[in-house]
């Protein structure tokens, strides 16, 4: 089993700009591409998890969020040669969220601060949680590593900064508070240095599969 890195992705991979409805709109932030790229060239398992509710929204379809995610992959290899290893997004709301569109209303073990895509993730990619990291700029996004037994850090870019003043979500204690995913990076990778990659395997309890 090998550690992983779990990246959100508005307000840490690209610049946070809502739902975005046009392609063109999505933009990486600054460093971005090159700390994924950090990321691959030491071998490490770098994995998007995001909650995407514009479908469950009624604001466009499953099909444009996963053409978002094809301009974001192809931003970071044109930009640094950078690549994810996997991609996780939950799509769903539960009904007392909202939700217009009936297919994707629903509870689901995927939406943030759940460990559902984490848990897919480890599963299907034989990864160590104990001895993985999550970044994110929310407070949901630190719930979630910390609810997976995963290190949570918090950027400072998106919403992250809104966060730590008190004005977005509530209140969190991250492992790390980084102002940009580079940076996030940096000190991931000094505490790998102090960790002990390979580890017994571990037993997962339940596995909740990838939702369709």
């Amino acid at each position: 089993m090998k550690p992983a890195v779990f990246l959100d992705r508005d307000g840490v991979l690209n610049i946070e700009a809502g739902y975005i409805h046009s392609l063109e709109d999505l933009h990486l932030i600054p460093g971005a591409a090159k700390a994924v790229r950090q990321l691959n060239s030491s071998q490490i398992f770098c994995c998007l998890v995001s909650n995407q509710s514009g479908p469950a929204r009624g604001y466009y379809p499953v099909d444009h969020v996963e053409a978002l995610h094809q301009r974001l992959c192809h931003l970071l290899e044109t930009e640094a040669g950078a690549k994810l290893d996997a991609l996780y997004y939950c799509p769903y709301l539960s009904p007392p969220e909202g939700g217009t569109h009936p297919e994707f209303t629903r509870w689901s073990t995927w939406r943030k601060p759940n460990t559902g895509m984490l848990v897919a993730a480890a599963w299907e990619h034989d990864l160590d949680l104990s001895q993985s990291f999550a970044v994110g700029d929310k407070a949901t996004d630190v719930d979630m590593a910390h609810n997976a037994g995963c290190s949570g850090i918090l950027v400072q870019t998106g919403f992250g900064s809104s966060v730590l003043s008190g004005k977005y979500q509530h209140h969190t204690k991250p492992d790390y508070i980084a102002t940009d995913l580079l940076a996030a990076v940096d000190w991931i990778l000094q505490q790998m240095g102090n960790l002990e990659i390979e580890r017994p395997a571990e037993q997962f309890n339940e596995y909740s599969g990838k939702q369709s």
